[in-house]
């Protein structure tokens, strides 16, 4: 299923990536150097997310925009509690660099694929059954993907864009 939000040529589909525990099966732990951190409540995911920013997206040439990255931190907060309130709670998450931003892939253990994650993005006008959860992921993120898993449950999988900032410095990707 193919939609498009206000930030243009988000893709949906159904398909397979997964997070991965440090059992080989999607689980709670995250792929990081020197082991798997386990990943248990936004606060710890939202700490994650940016180590990932920090230590394998910035770099001598390029920092993310602070702007970018609060973004990203809300975004994650909203996927991580949704799959807590949800979707009967978190089962994996993972937060993966690439060019345009950070791939963040959150598994919880419902099947239930919310509706409103097909929406348009718009802010509820009242607060009857919807929040300001998926408008925000909806306008914040692309390549908005939920799939699910054989095993029960779903992936939700979301690129958040990271901007470079104009004057990256010559040492370790810092601002002046």
């Amino acid at each position: 299923m193919t939609a498009t939000s206000r930030r243009g040529g988000d893709r949906r589909r159904a398909g397979g990536h997964q997070p991965a525990g440090s059992d080989g099966h999607p689980g709670p732990g995250i792929r990081a150097e020197g082991g798997a951190a386990n990943v248990t409540s936004a606060a710890t995911a939202r700490a994650y997310a940016r180590s990932v920013v920090c230590e394998r997206w910035n770099s001598p040439v390029r920092r993310a925009r602070e702007e970018d990255v609060v973004d990203l931190l809300l975004v994650v907060s909203e996927l991580v509690a949704n799959a807590v309130l949800h979707g009967g709670g978190l089962s994996g998450f993972d937060a993966l660099p690439e060019d345009g931003g950070v791939r963040i892939v959150v598994r919880d253990h419902s099947d239930v694929v919310p509706r409103v994650a097909y929406g348009s993005g718009d802010l509820p006008v009242d607060h009857h059954g919807r929040g300001y959860g998926w408008p925000l992921i909806i306008r914040l993120a692309r390549e908005i993907a939920i799939d699910r898993c054989a095993g029960g449950g779903k992936t939700i999988s979301v690129l958040v864009p990271l901007r470079e900032t104009a004057e990256p410095s010559r040492e370790g990707g810092r601002a002046r």
